[in-house]
């Protein structure tokens, strides 16, 4: 009952939207239009699933030279809530000569095709089957300096969560693992998914590349791992890396955020710490 309840957790704000509107146009009597109102409202206070489940291996769902932000190596829920399922989420983005240092004030942005890591192989972490593909929301230009970044985490952000996760995470294929997990990965490039609900994929297998759709303010990858095949109705699970090789030293300013919190998931990447993803097959 716990987990049917979290699963609509995020339409309190949807139904509390509706309702306003409803009461608006209706003409219902007191105290219906406050229980209305209110009940709703109720659903914000369900806490998301837990898991107590130890961290699983996997290998890295890139190649190459990475950046790791909003990493649960810092702090955990690395994304700040623990909602639709991403307690333990990361993000990943390739270094990119031209960055600034720091976000900046300019009205400019991007189209996605001018960054790194835009349509780089996105791997799968473990054996398992497609359970969902969403590949049609566009690739919109980048939101990396204050005033689009601003739009984005409040109009934006708006927008997308009355949308529904889908909005959120944008083009995005869910992975369930042979041990009942399940690993998203998001913000995929439109166009670039390379299977279908219903496959089976092994280790390493190129699912769709790096694109910049949904709730994302320039191209990386979102990838989580998750207890349930419903984001919104899912526990975050911890996840390690052991082919991952990473001097703690190498830091990107930009990103970088300070020393871990005591929340933070020992031996996974911190936030603006860079990585070298290998192929396992070749390091064993």
């Amino acid at each position: 009952m716990k987990r049917a309840i979290a699963r609509w957790q995020t339409w309190w704000l949807r139904l509390f939207l509706i309702t306003i509107l409803a009461m608006t146009a209706l003409s219902v009597p007191w105290p219906l239009d406050y229980l209305a109102m209110t009940a709703p409202l109720a659903l914000a206070v369900v806490r998301p699933p837990r898991s107590g489940k130890a961290p699983v291996e996997l290998a890295a769902p890139v190649r190459g030279r990475w950046i790791a932000i909003n990493a649960p190596g810092t702090a955990v829920p690395s994304h700040g809530v623990k909602a639709y399922g991403q307690a333990y989420a990361v993000d990943l983005l390739q270094p990119s000569a031209d960055a600034p240092a720091s976000i900046g004030w300019s009205w400019r942005t991007r189209a996605p095709e001018s960054f790194a890591c835009f349509g780089a192989p996105v791997l799968a972490m473990a054996d398992g089957t497609v359970v969902r593909v969403t590949d049609s929301w566009r690739d919109h230009r980048s939101r990396d300096t204050w005033p689009p970044l601003i739009w984005m985490m409040t109009v934006e952000a708006f927008a997308r969560e009355l949308a529904g996760a889908s909005a959120i995470l944008g083009n995005h294929v869910i992975v369930r693992h042979d041990d009942d997990t399940y690993s998203v990965y998001a913000h995929l490039r439109r166009g670039s998914t390379k299977v279908r609900a219903g496959d089976r994929v092994s280790t390493g297998q190129q699912l769709a590349e790096v694109g910049n759709s949904g709730n994302t303010s320039e191209p990386h990858l979102h990838v989580q791992l998750m207890d349930h095949p419903i984001p919104t109705a899912a526990a975050g699970l911890p996840m390690l890396w052991p082919d991952v090789t990473a001097d703690p030293a190498d830091r990107n300013p930009r990103w970088s955020t300070g020393d871990p919190k005591p929340s933070a998931l020992p031996g996974f990447p911190q936030n603006g710490q860079l990585f070298e993803a290998t192929d396992p097959a070749q390091v064993r």
